[in-house]
């Protein structure tokens, strides 16, 4: 599959997303079951020994993680959010979920008003340990997104000590995911039924 044309590979891709979005959106009690794999995820010892920490802000069918970031913040840790600006992801220091408020396409964002804040902008080399979402995974860290490669471009920034770990519900995960040279393996994914050991980089 590898060695596949890259039209093949668009193709495959495309198949997988396409899959993924309906079982995702198929999936029943995602709260309850989204609680249960960000709780995983707090439990890791890569969690424990981070002090700076991104964590995504779910949209739509993704696993929902809103919910734990009032704890999050409370625990002392640096918790960080990314935001979407031109196309490229901005990375924002998260201290109180009121300096958050509804962007575009109903994607919860820093207030205009806190981008501006230096303190608060940090860099990709700043995190210790990166929630990454998905639209499908495989069990060896294969992952691929919405095809417009805001993630892969923030992830090729991350230091290598920096674990990448996928939130996943298990209905996500496909046999294989098609890589290309580009593509960015995790080290992790977690699902409300296990967490595999991925490839990483």
């Amino acid at each position: 599959m590898d060695g596949a044309p890259v039209s093949e590979l668009f193709e495959l891709k495309n198949a997988i997303r396409k899959q993924a979005h309906e079982n995702r959106k198929a999936q029943l009690d995602k709260d309850a079951i989204s609680e249960k794999i960000v709780e995983r995820f707090m439990q890791l010892d890569e969690y424990a020994a981070a002090k700076t920490v991104m964590f995504y802000v779910d949209v739509r069918d993704e696993v929902r993680t809103r919910q734990a970031l009032p704890a999050a913040i409370a625990s002392g840790k640096r918790i960080v959010v990314p935001y979407c600006v031109d196309g490229e992801l901005e990375l924002f220091w998260l201290e109180n979920m009121d300096e958050l408020e509804l962007g575009m396409y109903r994607i919860l964002e820093p207030t205009a008003s806190m981008r501006t804040v230096e303190r608060k902008k940090l860099q990709p080399t700043d995190l210790d340990l990166v929630m990454v979402p998905g639209v499908a995974f495989d069990r060896n860290g294969g992952r691929t997104g919405h095809g417009k490669g805001y993630y892969d471009k923030l992830l090729q920034h991350a230091r290598l000590d920096a674990p990448l770990i996928a939130l996943s519900f298990e209905c996500q995960l496909f046999d294989k995911i098609p890589a290309e040279s580009h593509d960015i393996f995790m080290d992790k994914v977690v699902t409300e039924a296990a967490v595999y050991q991925g490839k990483g980089r």
